[in-house]
């Protein structure tokens, strides 16, 4: 599915490609995530929170191109996507992240 980024559209899985804008540091708690900010166009901003604890970190910097494959949750600010990692229960594909033609999951 590609990016819908609209309120009625939280709890669905996106496809989303952008440049990463903004770096923030880690959230610690209840499970540690790698957070950071994407362009996505149309003038679109996505959060990506990528779980620390099921998938290893993306070497992103400020300027690199991602895509990213997760479920989407809106907020006021354009939103965000989570579960950017494989299933641990394996019950759907889950998600992953694509940074300089390697996939994290």
């Amino acid at each position: 599915m590609t990016a819908p980024y609209a309120k009625a559209d939280s709890g669905t899985w996106i496809e989303a490609r952008g440049l990463v804008i903004r770096l923030l540091s880690d959230d610690a708690e209840p499970e540690r995530h790698q957070r950071f900010v994407i362009d996505a166009g149309g003038g679109h901003t996505l959060l990506v929170l990528h779980n620390l604890d099921l998938a290893p970190r993306v070497p992103a910097g400020l300027g690199d191109r991602v895509r990213v494959r997760g479920l989407y949750e809106w907020n006021e600010r354009g939103g965000l996507v989570h579960w950017t990692h494989r299933d641990p229960m394996e019950n759907e594909g889950g998600g992953f992240i694509r940074h300089r033609r390697q996939t994290y999951r």
